[in-house]
C-alpha cells in the first residue's frame, strides 16, 4: 500500500508550484483602466479649464448673438 503522507507531500507541491489565479493578468487590467479613466477625466474636463471672456484666448465675448444670428437688417435670421 502506497504512504499517504509521500502522495499528500507530493501533491502539497505541486500545488503550491502551480499559478495561482489570474493575478498578474488582473492587475495589468485594472491598471489600464486606472490610467485610461484618468486620460478619459482629463480629455473631457480640460474645455471647463478656460474662461468664457473676450479677455481670454481662445474664449468667446459674453455678449455675442446666438449661433448664425447676425445684426444685419437685411438677414434672414435678424
Amino acid at each position: 500500500m502506497p504512504d499517504i503522507a509521500t502522495a499528500a507531500a507530493a501533491l502539497t507541491e505541486l500545488a503550491a508550484a502551480a499559478p495561482q489565479g489570474p493575478g498578474n493578468t488582473l492587475r495589468v487590467v485594472l491598471l489600464v483602466s486606472m490610467v485610461g479613466g484618468a486620460l478619459l477625466a482629463w480629455f473631457l474636463l480640460r474645455g471647463y479649464r478656460r474662461g468664457e471672456t473676450a479677455d481670454e484666448p481662445g474664449g468667446r465675448p459674453a455678449d455675442t448673438a446666438a449661433r448664425g444670428a447676425s445684426e444685419d437688417a437685411g438677414d434672414a435670421n435678424a
